[in-house]
């Protein structure tokens, strides 16, 4: 059987996680998702940072990051938990969100749980429409 490389031709252009941490597209939550009882390394697009995990100045004075963050962490635990059983690699798990002043909002996230750099296991929480 040949090797990728063989059967693929050499890779046009590799996007390494770390580079896409250092470039700011990636927000490494890893020290946060450990306290919260995950063991793989966790990162966020920056679209999940910007537009939720950071909250809106209207609401900043009911959430503040790192309270958004534990709770798309832990629901995203709780959804891993329950979805054992079905296997996968692929969860849509909804967190409820204070958005501006007061008004709630169901933001529904995707997170993948996938090879890093070197092969080990990692998630990454996305938007849907993300890859």
């Amino acid at each position: 059987m040949q090797n990728m490389t063989e059967y693929f031709g050499e890779p046009i252009s590799i996007y390494a996680r770390a580079q896409a941490i250092e470039d700011g597209v990636l927000i490494d939550v890893s020290v946060s998702a450990r306290e919260a009882g995950f063991k793989f390394p966790v990162a966020v697009t920056r679209t999940v940072w910007d537009g939720y995990v950071v909250p809106d100045s209207r609401a900043r004075y009911y959430q503040d990051e790192m309270g958004r963050l534990w709770d798309i962490l832990n629901v995203l635990r709780w959804y891993a938990r329950r979805s054992r059983e079905r296997g996968g690699s692929e969860i849509h798990f909804p967190v409820t969100m204070i958005m501006k002043a007061r008004q709630r909002r169901k933001i529904v996230f995707k997170a993948l749980c996938g090879p890093g750099d070197n092969a080990e296991p990692v998630i990454t929480i996305m938007m849907p429409d993300e890859d």
